[in-house]
């Protein structure tokens, strides 16, 4: 058995946190998979993974190999699939990390379409509103809204991102229309934990300075869609993700705010790490997902 082989299969073990399922997800025995890692450690000299019954974790031996292994193997597969390309038979499976409020928002869509486009390319999708770390945690690439800051990561810019302050009409007849920023510390708010600036709202000010508001309100949340929904029934002003407010602004149900005052710059990336053989599945994907978005905006 050659050592790639052992590789992937610890690997495997690890990214599945565990033999069984490892083994039900790459459809291989249990027995298998524990029989690779063996050999492995064995050829090594060197333990990698604690086992006990009830709990998995990998020795410090263990992380070294399998962060050095998964750049390997991913170098490995990514040059095999240049090799493919030049054939036309592009393949594979894609370890995506995506937040949450992307795939439930209507842009999501576009994760299936490229699915049902491309069948012979399975998307392995992780939902997580934390940025994962792509290279240690072994994603091929991830899509993130936010402001693109320095990184060692590649962006390909897919579409434009900005956030809305918004009230259902009836919470504007009870409470009225915030003139300022500044009018929201003494407003119901409902602030979405997810953000990063918390209940620590910030907007454009009168000059070049920006206005930070503190806010409060009836409900906290970690979800853009439970936050929408809390606004359109009336619990409170929210800053919500454009893609997820606008049906409601559209229908009338939730009213835009304070237009003028709102921060921009921010956008929807895909992000991957720099390597020296892009795989071409991934390259694929990100191409579909650009003219995507493309399409989505001249619609």
């Amino acid at each position: 058995m050659d050592t790639l082989t052992r590789m992937r299969a610890f690997i495997d073990v690890v990214e599945a946190e565990g033999f069984s399922a490892a083994a039900r997800k790459i459809g291989r025995s249990k027995a298998l998979l524990s029989k690779y890692v063996r050999e492995l450690e064995d050829e090594l000299g060197a333990l990698l993974l604690n086992r006990t019954t009830r709990q998995f974790s990998m020795t410090e031996a263990g992380h070294t190999y399998y962060s050095r292994a998964s750049e390997i193997v991913r170098e490995v597969d990514s040059l095999a699939d240049a090799v493919r390309e030049s054939s036309g038979d592009v393949r594979g499976r894609i370890k995506l990390s995506a937040a949450r409020t992307f795939a439930d928002a209507p842009i999501g869509q576009s994760l299936i379409d490229f699915a049902k486009q491309h069948p012979d390319i399975v998307l392995d999708i992780h939902l997580d509103d934390r940025f994962v770390d792509l290279v240690e945690e072994g994603f091929d690439l991830a899509v993130r809204i936010s402001r693109l800051e320095n990184s060692s990561l590649i962006a390909r810019r897919l579409g434009p991102f900005s956030v809305r302050l918004c009230a259902s009409p009836e919470l504007i007849a009870k409470h009225g229309k915030p003139t300022r920023p500044q009018d929201l510390a003494n407003m119901p708010c409902i602030v979405d934990t997810n953000g990063r600036s918390l209940a620590n709202w910030r907007f454009k000010g009168d000059g070049e300075e920006s206005v930070s508001v503190n806010v409060s309100g009836p409900i906290e949340v970690n979800s853009p869609m439970a936050a929408r929904a809390a606004a359109v029934s009336g619990l409170g002003f929210a800053i919500l993700p454009d893609f997820i407010a606008a049906p409601d602004l559209a229908s009338g149900k939730l009213v835009s705010l304070l237009d003028d005052r709102i921060q921009s710059g921010s956008g929807i990336f895909a992000v991957y790490p720099h390597r020296r053989y892009l795989p071409a599945k991934v390259r694929v994907f990100v191409d579909f997902l650009v003219q995507w978005f493309k399409n989505r905006e001249g619609a």
